[in-house]
């Protein structure tokens, strides 16, 4: 059952009690907005520099993003006009951490808390980071990731969510397998082949081959970060040098 393996390696990766495998970065932003109920009517903040999947996710919900523009030295959404956003409307902010830099998740905590929203985190690039000694995946309500191939590590496709919330996780595992009750894992262990359909849910599940390559991947995730701090270093030296 290398699904559960992969589950239970990233969630002590990330710090966190859930994880729901998927089959792409994107599949775990719609899920997230789905556990959320986002609909018609409903506002999510997000930053303009990002993959059109951050935002794609909320119109596949029907809701509409409204966009707040980011810093300009880290291109991280600015919590400063995330906070001019917020209308009546609005249900959350899905804060990107674009080139892998968490963003500044104490000041988006207390908007969204401020106001009752929630927060979401795009790590899709930032996998192995940190904010003040938490793993990314482990500071936002919930946390979308990507093993896309141009990713830190890769399942030739599929994704990550992470949380600490029970209700959150028991809704998004319904909703990635046709929003049936049990999967057949858990069918087995239980010796059933009862089950029921208590939603409308779609197919997003990873497979097992995927999650064994995701499991081989992980181990070599922080040699692999490493290096690429090595290279972004050498570009750091080239460009702060001028003729």
């Amino acid at each position: 059952h290398q699904v559960d393996s992969f589950e239970q390696e990233f969630s002590a990766y990330c710090d966190c009690r859930h994880t729901i495998g998927v089959a792409s970065g994107l599949d775990a932003l719609k899920l997230i907005l789905r556990a959320l109920d986002i609909g018609p009517g409903d506002e999510v903040i997000v930053p303009p520099m990002t993959f059109a999947a951050t935002a794609n996710c909320i119109v596949y919900q029907g809701g509409t993003p409204v966009f707040a523009d980011v810093d300009a030295e880290t291109l991280l959404i600015d919590p400063v006009c995330v906070e001019q956003k917020v209308t009546k409307r609005t249900k959350a902010v899905i804060a990107v951490d674009y080139a892998g830099q968490p963003c500044d998740y104490d000041a988006l905590r207390a908007i969204t808390d401020r106001h009752g929203l929630a927060l979401i985190a795009d790590g899709c690039h930032a996998l192995g980071a940190t904010y003040k000694g938490k793993p990314v995946g482990a500071v936002a309500d919930m946390t979308a990731f990507s093993f896309h191939p141009v990713k830190h590590i890769t399942t030739g496709e599929g994704g990550m969510i992470t949380t600490d919330s029970p209700d959150y996780a028991d809704r998004m595992r319904r909703f990635r397998n046709h929003g049936i009750s049990s999967d057949h894992r858990q069918r087995e262990a239980q010796g059933s082949w009862f089950y029921q359909m208590v939603d409308l849910g779609f197919n997003y599940r990873m497979t097992d081959i995927q999650c064994a390559l995701g499991i081989s991947q992980l181990k070599k995730l922080p040699l692999w970060i490493d290096r690429r701090r090595e290279i972004a270093a050498q570009y750091d030296a080239a460009f702060s040098t001028t003729d």
